[in-house]
């Protein structure tokens, strides 16, 4: 019997967002990995990274760019993540934030899929407001430092989690 191997959704808002999931990507070398960011130059380094890891070329989709101002590009960006996660079934999502990220945890949650969020390096005395309304959600929430993650204990009794910095 053949194991297929582990699903990745790796999702971000552009910039320091992206630039930190990309530190992450190492960790998902071995697992079928697919990229949800708002920036099409984006797929280049994915396939670069890809080629000189020789791994297999991974999917990769867009979404808008919206805030918690725009509502209508919410709206969209909210179906455009729908619909990724309903064609590629991934096992585990990972995010660095921030709107992109919150959408996809939350709705990857109720399809089944195990969720870690990882609050960007930039956020020093607080997580942000994205990791604070997906803390009580995500099966990991990892802050990048260790005084923002000691004592933050969510409603459902589970930690914020220091396991270092990707930057």
């Amino acid at each position: 019997m053949c194991k297929r191997k582990k699903r990745i959704l790796a999702v971000s808002s552009s910039g320091g967002h992206w630039v930190q999931l990309m530190r992450l990507r190492p960790a998902w070398d071995h697992c079928e990995a697919i990229y949800l960011t708002t920036e099409r130059d984006y797929e280049q380094e994915v396939k670069r990274y890809n080629q000189e890891h020789d791994l297999q070329p991974s999917a990769f989709y867009l979404t808008v760019v919206a805030s918690r101002w725009q509502k209508i590009k919410l709206l969209r960006q909210l179906l455009d993540i729908f619909l990724v996660i309903v064609r590629v079934r991934p096992d585990y999502i990972v995010s660095t934030g921030a709107a992109p990220g919150y959408i996809a945890l939350r709705l990857g949650k109720m399809m089944g899929a195990k969720t870690i969020w990882v609050d960007s390096i930039a956020n020093v005395e607080e997580l942000s407001l994205s990791g604070q309304k997906i803390r009580n959600n995500a099966d990991v929430c990892l802050s990048q430092w260790p005084e923002v993650a000691s004592g933050s204990e969510n409603e459902n009794g589970n930690s914020v989690k220091y396991w270092g910095r990707v930057l």
